[in-house]
């Protein structure tokens, strides 16, 4: 899909979030399969919620398996999923060939340790995909942008006054203001070299923003960030 067409389909998120998951989905997929095959591969989906990501996979020939904390996010019937945290994901070291997580850092109090563990459960060799929404974006405040830009407890407030009910992602306990300047030591610590880093909704020449302090955090919107472990 083009970026042009990613983005329109992004405006209808809160209205049809099963058609553009399904759209994301396959998106996602055509940038993992650009670094490696992805057809009879080992793949785990942290934080996969209803299962979008993991269906994907499994149509194109994977063995993925859904991690997901939250039994409320989980789609009934969907086979294969497992709940548990990601913090400790019930995978041995070196496990699989591809760890995959998208839309969840933001949900994470402790973004290092669960970097950390995407990391430990991927073969030497194998891929690490993730992607996040970044707070100072657009849509960093999620249901409660753009208020988030006077602050995540006031727009959670505000959020509550107006539609009678607290937003779905709790400002401290279930959305954190993850920056790209906190994430990217994460990355550089890590045992394994990126093989792309860039806003996910844009063209790829835009990759020159994330090198851009103050710049990134306004315009990068949400962080794609592609992995491979070393050997």
């Amino acid at each position: 899909m083009t970026c042009v067409g990613l983005y329109r389909a992004f405006r209808s998120e809160q209205t049809d979030p099963d058609g553009f998951y399904s759209l994301l989905a396959e998106d996602s997929l055509d940038v993992v399969a650009a670094h490696t095959e992805i057809s009879g591969r080992t793949v785990v989906d942290v934080g996969g919620g209803p299962g979008h990501f993991t269906a994907a996979f499994r149509m194109r020939g994977a063995r993925c398996v859904l991690i997901e904390r939250e039994p409320a996010e989980l789609r009934a019937g969907f086979a294969g999923a497992v709940v548990a945290d990601g913090y400790r994901l019930p995978i041995r070291d070196g496990g699989v060939d591809i760890c995959f997580s998208s839309n969840v850092l933001e949900h994470v109090p402790e973004p290092g340790a669960f970097l950390d563990e995407m990391v430990r459960v991927t073969r030497p060799g194998g891929l690490i995909y993730l992607s996040y929404t970044v707070w100072h974006s657009p849509w960093g405040g999620h249901e409660t942008a753009p208020w988030h830009y006077l602050g995540g407890h006031f727009a959670a407030r505000r959020y509550a006054r107006v539609h009678g009910r607290p937003p779905k992602n709790g400002f401290g306990t279930s959305l954190f203001p993850i920056s790209v300047a906190r994430v990217l030591p994460l990355i550089n610590r890590q045992d394994a070299r990126v093989l792309e880093l860039r806003p996910r909704y844009y063209p790829r020449w835009c990759r020159f923003l994330v090198r851009i302090p103050v710049v990134r955090e306004l315009l990068t919107w949400n962080l794609l960030v592609v992995l491979q472990r070393n050997a």
